[in-house]
């Protein structure tokens, strides 16, 4: 299973909105970005107690929902560009209903671990000129997903995603963000208390997991 990368994007931390920052202004890079344990270089995350981190190094988003997002969305200017959704990777060829929890993939020379699905917020809506775009993603779910990195490399734009493990079949980023996020846990807690066992969930996506199975 392979994947094109499209776009490899960055940002820098900026005004945003009421004194708050944010770098969800990302932005295509040309030639090889050294894709390092906590992201790519030369890319930056305003609020570390949401973004970032070894869990959520590289955000990774499928151009190809961008035609649906033009539709419902009335075609903003955003979607005209790579990282309109503040994703760090642009792909053609892989959604959230194909990639699972704990794959490992060929990034360029860098190998990634799918560790959980974007969890949107506020930012998204204010971006999209007060669009409600993180209700419809929710509801859609697509929502594109977050890597740990593996082993460090490089990677450029017209390079392929190569899938080359897969230890938890099954549980597709969009299975796990419905259970998570969407409120389908409400009808599957036996989904949710055997997501317990999906070792490669990012932390606190672990934490969200047993709290919902505790309520």
């Amino acid at each position: 299973m392979t994947s094109l990368i499209l776009s490899i994007n960055c940002g820098k931390a900026m005004p945003f909105r009421d004194g708050a920052a944010s770098a969800i202004n990302k932005r295509p890079v040309t030639g090889p970005v050294q894709v390092e344990p906590l992201g790519l270089a030369g890319d930056e995350q305003a609020d570390l107690a949401v973004h970032g981190g070894v869990d959520k190094a590289v955000h990774l988003y499928p151009h190809d929902h961008y035609a649906w997002w033009g539709e419902v969305l009335d075609g903003p200017d955003l979607l005209g560009s790579p990282g309109a959704f503040g994703e760090n990777v642009t792909l053609e060829g892989l959604t959230e209903d194909q990639v699972c929890i704990g794959d490992r993939w060929r990034f360029g020379t860098a190998i990634l671990e799918a560790s959980q699905g974007r969890q949107p917020c506020w930012k998204l809506d204010h971006r999209f000129g007060g669009a409600p775009v993180m209700a419809r993603m929710v509801k859609s779910r697509r929502c594109g997903w977050y890597c740990r990195v593996i082993e460090p490399g490089t990677v450029s734009a017209g390079d392929r995603l190569e899938l080359v493990e897969r230890p938890y079949a099954g549980w597709t980023v969009a299975r796990v963000f419905g259970l998570l996020i969407a409120g389908d846990h409400k009808r599957d807690r036996d989904s949710l208390a055997a997501l317990g066992e999906v070792g490669a969930l990012a932390e606190n996506w672990k934490r969200r997991q047993q709290a919902l199975l505790a309520a």
